[in-house]
């Protein structure tokens, strides 16, 4: 019974914060931010444990493998753009990575945190099961790991239209490959209110970039930490 109840309120949660968001379309009012504020003060006052509710709710999170597979359909049917554009699409999404990791490392250096809160951030734009992979691998701490990349994912989502608007940004290749290089699942599902396009071609940079990460796992990554221990 419990499964069932709070998987109702999670998804009512979920379609009424995108309705209002949608009304409203202010940052703070993003789907992401309001719906888990929402679910918070509603398992509090229902005094249940934040454990409870996981485990109730578990097999929403199960329905990401599906969903992702999903993403296969309009990259086969935009196809033949991505053939056309397959240099352009490895060469955005390899310089988006590299960017990542380093404004993550330089800022990290910056406030002179611990190796391991370093190697937690460095994997925060890629999606969060490949990103907990390559921080183990590496020496992170995959909980802490999670915590940013959802951090980057909401704050794409809620910054990356309005710098598409400000920069007039117009192709849907364009748009596709920033919201998915820079906000993953959540750019995304941002870029599918845009239009179809734009919703593959983000969905190719949600994939590219986290098989790239995972070469930057193995090679600058541990090049940037052996920096850290140097200096």
């Amino acid at each position: 019974m419990s499964m069932v109840l709070f998987t109702i309120v999670t998804y009512i949660a979920y379609r009424v914060s995108k309705k209002v968001y949608t009304k409203w379309a202010f940052p703070f009012l993003y789907p992401l931010v309001i719906a888990p504020i929402a679910l918070i003060i509603l398992i509090s006052f229902m005094h249940v444990s934040a454990n409870q509710y996981l485990d109730a709710s578990k097999w929403l999170t199960y329905m990401l493998g599906p969903a992702t597979v999903a993403f296969a359909i309009p990259v086969y049917k935009h196809f033949h753009l991505v053939k056309k554009y397959i240099g352009t699409i490895l060469i955005s999404i390899t310089m988006g990575t590299l960017i990542a990791i380093f404004s993550s490392f330089g800022l990290s250096e910056l406030f002179h945190f611990r190796p391991d809160f370093i190697l937690s951030i460095l994997p925060r734009s890629i999606t969060t099961p490949i990103a907990i992979e390559v921080s183990k691998e590496i020496g992170g701490l995959p909980t802490l790991t999670t915590v940013f990349v959802i951090m980057t994912g909401i704050i794409g989502g809620v910054i990356g239209p309005l710098v598409i608007k400000g920069l007039s940004i117009k192709a849907p290749i364009a748009k596709g490959l920033a919201l998915g290089t820079a906000a993953h699942g959540s750019g995304t599902n941002k870029a599918m209110d845009y239009g179809e396009q734009e919703a593959t071609f983000s969905t190719l940079a949600m994939i590219f970039a986290a098989w790239i990460t995972l070469f930057w796992g193995m090679s600058l990554i541990p090049a940037l930490m052996s920096f850290v221990h140097i200096h």
